[in-house]
């Protein structure tokens, strides 16, 4: 059995490798083969301890990942979130490899980010908003950064403590950032990043302008919610998994409209793939919804087990 601690995992991975990854999980995805089963949301002792547990697999690879979310850890100086991801002989049953992928699981999520944003942002996107200023925020911040010439990022953050040391970490990468109201940010970014815990919409449908691309990464449970539902109806929905996303993702809150085929989702991996269309005209505006999916983590788990030297 293969083990890779944090401390190895976290100097390997890149943005690089991340994005190539989980351009290929998404078509996976998409392909006959592959499943992804349903994920569970947990909680420790404490409720407010949570964590999941997301599994699938292809025919040559198979496995899970959990990842935990502890806000105490703040406190303890501690990070709040961390992940583990387990790889499977599918001949044996046995534990192929364990990975630990705190990181790691950054990464992959900004990665997500970035793949499909690629697919469904106009390419004369400059200006990026993202609400959130948490770690993985800056993640996303940067790995869109590395598919279009972003020149300003807008932040949307109510703690201005917080905000100046997001804006902070992110000029030690070369990024402009300035803070912005939601309603000053939502009229000038050509792409939005939604990166929160809400369970409430985030800004107003009407202001969002023509030609916007929004990828919302902060729905991963029932009841959690970043954008409003009147804009739905006038945008092209896409996500990673549309059996996941209409469950605990964002598009949970369109589940009706999708059912009535008031509006259509679309996997993102199918975009990959040539098998369906992305954005349709540059004032078209588009959501790309991120539940998180576990094929993301073990290929990229795979691509750290080729990365990673065999010890002994």
């Amino acid at each position: 059995m293969r083990y890779i601690p944090e401390a190895q995992s976290s100097t390997v991975v890149t943005h690089e490798m991340a994005f190539e990854a989980i351009g290929q999980a998404f078509q996976a995805a998409s392909a006959q083969g592959s499943v992804v089963f349903p994920a569970l949301i947990a909680h420790g002792s404490d409720p407010s301890n949570r964590f999941s547990v997301k599994s699938g697999a292809t025919e040559a690879i198979a496995g899970l990942k959990m990842g935990f979310i502890w806000p105490g850890n703040t406190a303890r100086g501690l990070p709040t979130h961390n992940s583990v991801t387990v790889l499977f002989n599918q001949d044996t049953g046995g534990v192929h490899a364990v990975i630990e992928s705190g990181v790691v699981n950054a990464y992959r999520t900004a990665a997500a980010d970035a793949v499909a944003t690629n697919q469904l942002a106009r390419k004369d996107s400059k200006t990026l908003a993202a609400f959130g200023a948490g770690n993985q925020a800056g993640y996303d911040c940067m790995a869109i950064a590395r598919i279009r010439k972003i020149d300003k990022v807008l932040v949307v953050n109510a703690d201005a403590a917080r905000a100046e040391r997001f804006a902070q970490r992110l000029a030690a990468h070369g990024l402009k950032v300035e803070r912005a109201s939601a309603q000053e940010a939502c009229a000038r970014a050509d792409i939005i990043v939604t990166a929160t815990p809400a369970k409430s919409p985030l800004f107003e449908a009407d202001w969002i302008r023509p030609g916007t691309h929004i990828s919302c990464m902060g729905a991963d449970g029932v009841g959690k919610q970043e954008l409003p539902t009147a804009l739905y109806g006038s945008s092209q929905l896409f996500c990673d998994l549309a059996t996941q996303s209409v469950v605990i993702g964002e598009f949970q809150h369109a589940a009706a409209l999708i059912q009535a085929g008031t509006v259509t989702l679309t996997q993102i991996g199918a975009v990959l793939s040539g098998q369906a269309l992305g954005r349709q005209d540059d004032q078209a505006i588009t959501i790309f919804d991120s539940s998180g999916i576990a094929l993301q983590d073990l290929y990229i788990a795979e691509r750290l087990l080729s990365a990673c030297p065999v010890s002994g």
